[in-house]
């Protein structure tokens, strides 16, 4: 009867067009003075508590790197290394298009940031070479989905945040499943351009090969630090986000010189602005996950599940069109806060491990990003493309199918996201 009554004002809430964020918070507080007797103390301790978490630090720290590098000209030298490297197969700017999104999700952690860096340079040069614009937005919309699953990753933080799980851990996983999605989608690039014969770019020299990975390198070289840092034990992944950002300002304004100083000062703004509406997504969260414990209701939803027998397998495909359709109301922050506390409990009720559930939930994240209603890449591609929502869907339809086929990889084989993290031996 709780449940029904939590999700039933969460739902109705949400149906007005309220924020997700003040939906989660009128729900918590209607709830917690109307049905229980629970002191409001207490709900600002489990609130004070909740929140008092080293790895939300990394939140504010990798959008302020992530801004760094989109502004700072690092994009253009990923995809001038890109092109050089793929530009002369079929569909070379596309192909080029994809390995400098998953260059730039490497060092970015977002994947709007990703679309929007990438896409408003690629894009117009792909019109200019004669590929159909719908091309390019099919590329690029769901090639900046990479942004959340290679690390480093704001979705994988606040997984981390929401079950308690390795952030390390959930880095390291990220990787090669990752490096496996840009393969597919590069391998759908590649055969529509080679079954339409879309142009081709001039085979580059090694010579200007070299020239553009040396111009590249700065920021190719924070992919490194990332994840060779929190790899070898040097810094924790939270430091590691400190790191990446103080090492973005420097590369963008004192390195690349494509940001003067007086820049600065928007880009701190725009950070902590988007820095502040994703934590006070994270503080109505941490309630909701603290009144769904007080009554229970994830442990009686594994209680139930347990009872049914539907087994590891039954579980991971309703949760994965439980997610799906979760993608069509909701962002992925908000998805992740809301669903990772009633999920996390049943699978590990059913012996899931809980770092390859956290890989298969942000690629369905990653899908939703990439279809209507609410996709976020669908609306920056739009932005950039200046093309509508409906003719944007057609045309990310391929990717998307084949991204679909990946999840299912993903739910029903582990070791592609625990071996690394295993042999690593992070996990």
């Amino acid at each position: 009867m709780n449940s029904a009554v939590i999700f039933g004002l969460l739902i109705v809430l949400m149906l007005t067009g309220m924020p997700i964020s003040i939906s989660l918070g009128l729900t918590v507080l209607s709830f917690l003075f109307l049905f229980t007797q629970v002191p409001i103390e207490s709900v600002a301790l489990k609130l004070f508590t909740g929140i008092e978490k080293f790895e939300i630090m990394a939140i504010p720290f990798f959008i302020l790197a992530g801004n760094f590098l989109t502004h700072g000209g690092v994009a253009r030298r990923m995809i001038n290394f890109a092109t050089a490297m793929v530009g002369h197969w079929h569909g070379g700017l596309g192909l080029a298009g994809v390995m400098a999104c998953a260059l730039f999700a490497a060092v970015s952690g977002s994947s709007p940031a990703t679309v929007v860096a990438i896409g408003s340079i690629i894009l117009p040069a792909m019109v200019k070479q004669g590929f159909p614009n719908k091309f390019g937005a099919g590329v690029i919309t769901t090639s900046g989905a990479l942004g959340i699953l290679i690390p480093p990753s704001l979705v994988m933080v606040m997984y981390a945040v929401a079950t308690n799980t390795s952030v390390g851990a959930l880095f390291m996983a990220g990787v090669i499943p990752g490096l496996a999605l840009a393969t597919v989608l590069g391998a759908v690039t590649w055969y529509i351009a080679w079954k339409n014969d879309y142009p081709r770019l001039p085979a580059a020299s090694w010579g200007q090969r070299l020239r553009a990975l040396r111009e590249a390198i700065w920021g190719l070289a924070l992919i490194v630090i990332v994840i060779g840092g929190i790899y070898t034990g040097i810094f924790t992944p939270t430091e590691a986000a400190a790191m990446s950002a103080v090492y973005a300002f420097i590369i963008a304004v004192f390195v690349y010189r494509d940001m003067p100083l007086k820049g600065v000062g928007k880009i701190l703004l725009s950070s902590a602005s988007m820095s502040a509406m994703l934590l006070y997504i994270i503080t109505n969260a941490v309630l909701f996950s603290f009144v769904l414990a007080n009554e229970n209701i994830p442990h009686a939803i594994a209680d139930w599940i347990v009872g049914k027998e539907l087994g590891v397998i039954a579980f991971l495909l309703v949760v994965n069109v439980l997610l799906l359709v979760a993608g069509n109301f909701m962002e992925p922050s908000s998805i992740v806060l809301i669903m990772a506390p009633i999920l996390f409990p049943v699978a590990m009720k059913l012996g899931i491990d809980p770092v390859h559930f956290g890989i298969m939930m942000v690629v369905n994240m990653e899908v939703g990003m990439c279809h209507p209603p609410v996709g976020l890449n669908l609306y920056v591609a739009s932005g950039i493309t200046k093309m509508g929502i409906t003719e944007l869907t057609v045309a990310v339809w391929p990717w998307l199918l084949a991204m679909l086929g990946f999840l299912v990889v993903v739910t029903y084989w582990p070791p592609l996201s625990i071996w690394l993290p295993k042999a690593l031996g992070v996990m």
